[in-house]
């Protein structure tokens, strides 16, 4: 960065002497995204503004008796003349800037402060080389090196301390530790990678938070076709009755060939009752935050078989037929019905991350693939939707967050701003703090929803399209427009359920596991998304005919609701 030779910036006058100086410019370098309005920074920039707490020259306190305060790295300071003077140190209460501060004089011009060392170093040199720091609570927790039970015990000491829902949701650390520690002893003393492997899984798979998963899932892929890889081409599907239909039946599979037809409804598995049969089922690999998302999850694997099961018995009753039929149905191993059972086709890669077109009812519908992708093209895509549909005068519009996986929580907090004329507070978020040795709250890290530009406001009316895919920072977006009535919610099922932030740490054999650190509250406090999703405010049936329609009929009820509101 070349600097100019007299910068713009105020001038703070930093000796705390009571007089009156002329002061000094003081900057620390800090890296930014400009995602918003024009080449400036502006307040949604900053996350809400405030100065650098991550990637800048200045290390920031993450303890809550210092919570934010700089406490180490590097200011460049700008002096107009030789008569200004700067804190040498952080005097006896550790803080900068307070009347405790030993002063010294300072030259004319820049000056870069050292403040890891005391007396802080003041360096003039033309040329500089400064780190922008990442922090501390930033660092990969890395247990790779240890032994397996070493691993196990730090693992479950971490998860006992920082995860974010272990009272709520009833979890027993020291239960889960004791069922399971003599088997990682064991993995230690023969070398058994599988077994260690195998445990860390289970443990993993058995916590209910669809945030909760490890990888990869190469080191499963073996086990995953030995306990579920075998099929019989057939996906089914529950009504809200808990019938249960055939949605899919591959062509020439095991279940095609005894006469199981699209449609038919499955009556049994191994002649115990459907419902219960699939209440049984224990998916493999997956975690869920929700008691749908969940029983969503046990359909798919209610057709899924171990590879020593050679054949099922079906009980099924195809449409038309006066009586059920029982068949004895082979397995082989296959992964079309599986894969079907996940519902929507996969993205391909070329989706940009807002799509929008107008409908033939005049509505505009507006898809919202992910909060992953790159920030500046996803606000640039909104704005100019925005734009359009206020230009045009849509008179309604559909916002399908059915797929959307989550993301970066400020950036769908901050898009859904564009349907208030208020700020709001939509929330706040805690985390563990380690000098308390509990959840912490800052009460300066609200959630809130900063306003654009009046001129991209839209105030008409809004539909928002979820689902059990919706998740993460995909329900923020949707809880938000819940707020003030702003938009209905339609959809089949509420969202997934995944109300926090999550971390990453590292286990033996490079296996990485992800677990939810930070709790996401409402503006009251309650805990609001996770283990309940966000709820249709209008819920389309899922009934057999909304199983086998040939239309949307979730979008079709959003049309109806704006035609209504019209």
């Amino acid at each position: 960065i070349a600097l100019p030779i007299e910068p713009q910036g105020s001038l703070r006058d930093v000796d705390q002497d009571g007089g009156e100086d002329t002061g000094v410019i003081v900057f620390a370098i800090a890296y930014w995204d400009n995602t918003w309005g024009d080449p400036f920074l502006e307040e949604r920039d900053q996350s809400g503004g405030g100065w650098s707490t991550a990637y800048a020259s200045t290390r920031i306190s993450d303890d809550p008796e210092q919570l934010r305060e700089v406490v180490g790295g590097k200011y460049l300071i700008y002096a107009p003349d030789d008569e200004q003077n700067f804190p040498e140190g952080f005097g006896a209460d550790g803080l900068l800037f307070t009347e405790d501060d030993p002063i010294v004089s300072i030259p004319q011009g820049y000056s870069v402060v050292n403040l890891d060392v005391s007396p802080f170093e003041f360096d003039r040199s033309r040329q500089q080389i400064i780190d922008l720091i990442e922090p501390e609570s930033s660092a990969l927790t890395d247990f790779s090196d240890l032994s397996f039970t070493e691993a196990f015990d730090a693992m479950i000491d971490k998860m006992r301390r920082e995860y974010a829902f272990t009272e709520y949701k009833g979890i027993n650390w020291d239960a889960i530790s004791a069922k399971y520690r003599d088997r990682f002893v064991q993995a230690d003393a023969n070398d058994d990678e599988r077994l260690y492997l195998d445990t860390l899984g289970e443990i993993i798979w058995g916590l209910p938070d669809g945030h909760i998963n490890i990888g990869p899932f190469g080191a499963y892929r073996d086990e995953f076709f030995r306990r579920v890889g075998n099929g019989i081409g057939l996906s089914i599907r529950e009504t809200d009755d808990q019938h249960a239909y055939a949605v899919f039946v591959a062509e020439g599979s095991p279940a095609d060939d005894e006469g199981i037809q699209v449609g038919a409804e499955i009556l049994a598995i191994n002649g115990i009752p459907i419902a219960d049969y699939i209440s049984r089922v224990r998916p493999y690999t997956e975690t869920f935050s929700t008691p749908h998302n969940r029983r969503l999850g046990q359909e798919r694997y209610a057709t899924r078989f171990a590879d020593d099961v050679t054949s099922v018995e079906v009980t099924y009753q195809n449409q038309g037929d006066d009586e059920p039929t029982t068949v004895s149905v082979d397995t082989l191993q296959e992964f079309d019905s599986y894969l079907f059972s996940f519902g929507a086709s996969p993205q391909s890669g070329f989706e940009l991350p807002v799509e929008y077109e107008i409908l033939p009812s005049g509505y505009v519908i507006a898809s919202i693939t992910s909060f992953f992708d790159n920030r500046v093209l996803t606000v640039q895509l909104w704005e100019r939707m925005i734009q359009q549909v206020k230009e045009q005068d849509v008179p309604g519009l559909i916002i399908d967050m059915r797929e959307n996986g989550g993301g970066n929580g400020f950036l769908a907090d901050q898009l859904t701003a564009y349907f208030f004329n208020e700020p709001l507070i939509v929330g706040y978020r805690g985390e563990y703090s380690k000098e308390l040795d509990e959840f912490f709250f800052d009460p300066r890290g609200v959630q809130q929803l900063y306003l654009p530009a009046e001129d991209l406001r839209y105030d008409g009316p809004v539909v928002v399209l979820v689902g059990p895919d919706c998740a993460s920072a995909c329900e923020r977006f949707a809880y938000n427009l819940t707020l003030q009535d702003r938009a209905a919610i339609i959809g089949y099922y509420p969202t997934a359920g995944l109300g926090g932030g999550v971390e990453d740490f590292v286990m033996p054999l490079d296996m990485t596991i992800r677990f939810t650190v930070s709790r996401s509250v409402d503006p009251d406090g309650n805990i609001h998304i996770e283990s309940n999703g966000v709820a249709p405010t209008i819920k389309v049936p899922v009934t057999r005919e909304s199983l086998f329609a040939t239309g949307d009929p979730v979008l079709e009820t959003a049309i109806d609701y704006l035609n209504d509101a019209n």
